[in-house]
């Protein structure tokens, strides 16, 4: 699965994030990194709204719903694993 997470450099929520995305062993993660201080359009989209989760399925990125800071990778697996749209 080809994950791209919107980030900005000290974001805890976002790092929290990304250190369980790296955790998951149930299925394989490609994560990409997209700052959103290096691309204006990102920032304007993003910036409050970070930590943000796509799933590139093909040519198309696809939106996960932000998951609970609180979930466990276990959880986190199960909510990827679980979405139809990202078959």
């Amino acid at each position: 699965m080809y994950l791209i997470l919107y980030t900005k450099p000290d974001c805890h929520l976002c790092e929290g994030l990304e250190e369980k995305l790296r955790q998951i062993t149930a299925f394989s993660v490609e994560l990409e990194l997209r700052d959103i201080t290096t691309n204006e359009n990102w920032f304007n989209l993003y910036q409050y709204e970070i930590p943000v989760l796509f799933c590139k399925n093909q040519d198309q990125e696809i939106p996960i719903s932000r998951p609970s800071p609180r979930a466990s990778v276990k959880q986190l697996e199960k909510l990827l694993e679980n979405n139809p749209l990202l078959r």
